[in-house]
């Protein structure tokens, strides 16, 4: 099977010529340059954004764990109370 049948357009751009088909080549692989271009700026914002999500993750799980340690602490107190008393 010729490629000129497999590829739609294919006998438009030969009939370019050569000059006109490295043309059509450079402005395709502009094109496909600037949506690489902008996929990475999209991730690069999706993960800056993440980045701050995640720091305040961090951040409620630090303050979660000092209320567990003061409640522990707490608990351990009035125990200790308590059993005094019993005692």
């Amino acid at each position: 099977m010729w490629i000129a049948q497999m590829t739609p357009g294919f006998d438009q751009l030969a009939s370019l010529g050569a000059a006109g088909l490295m043309g059509a080549m450079w402005l395709w692989e502009r094109l496909t340059s600037r949506h690489r271009e902008e996929q990475l700026d999209d991730a690069h914002t999706r993960i800056l954004s993440d980045r701050i999500e995640i720091g305040l993750l961090v951040d409620v799980v630090k303050q979660n764990a000092e209320a567990m340690t003061r409640l522990s602490a707490t608990q351990e107190q009035l125990l200790r109370q308590i059993s005094g008393r019993a005692g």
